[in-house]
């Protein structure tokens, strides 16, 4: 089933969104890789506030190339989810509502999602270019120094995504792998 969804996404729409679900994805969205999860982490040990709302938004794990002359924005891929595990269930218990990556989630963030109904979408690797194509505006809102790993805020429209675990904690990659084994 292919969905509409607009962000900030609320807790009535994650919880209506079930793993396999196609999604077209409009509204806003913050990119945040390693090193920017890493600081906002460290910054809010510190007792910082966050440099964006996290407040039912979501977090795409990407590091878009610079763009060319005329361009929004360059290619802009999808990373491996699992690098921000260790950082995520602090986002999650602070509001944040979902995220974009590719790539299976540990058992601290599947249990994360599920206390704080959270859903995570996967994009697919390797269509960075496509995906940059639904990318109508960008610019940086935190961590500047960080070059690609900044922290832009990307409007988006059409943003193609699956549902790759939903907020009651259903795994795409877990249900795959039973449907297999059964055949």
């Amino acid at each position: 089933m292919e969905r509409h969804i607009n962000t900030p996404l609320t807790k009535d729409v994650i919880k209506t969104l079930r793993a396999g679900d196609s999604v077209l994805i409009s509204g806003i969205i913050y990119t945040a890789r390693d090193a920017a999860h890493e600081r906002m982490t460290n910054d809010y040990k510190e007792g910082k506030p966050f440099p964006i709302d996290l407040k039912d938004n979501v977090i795409y794990y990407a590091g878009p190339c610079p763009a060319k002359p005329g361009e929004v924005i360059g290619s802009c891929g999808p990373t491996t989810a699992g690098r921000m595990d260790a950082y995520t269930p602090l986002l999650l218990d602070n509001g944040l509502g979902a995220m974009i990556g590719k790539g299976a989630r540990n058992e601290a963030v599947v249990d994360a999602m599920k206390r704080n109904c959270v859903v995570y979408f996967g994009a697919t690797g390797g269509a960075g270019a496509l995906i940059a194509e639904c990318i109508k505006e960008a610019e940086v809102v935190a961590y500047d120094d960080l070059g690609t790993e900044a922290i832009r805020k990307l409007r988006v429209e059409n943003f193609p995504a699956v549902v790759l675990i939903d907020c009651m904690g259903n795994d795409i990659y877990k249900i795959g792998q039973e449907k297999y084994r059964k055949i």
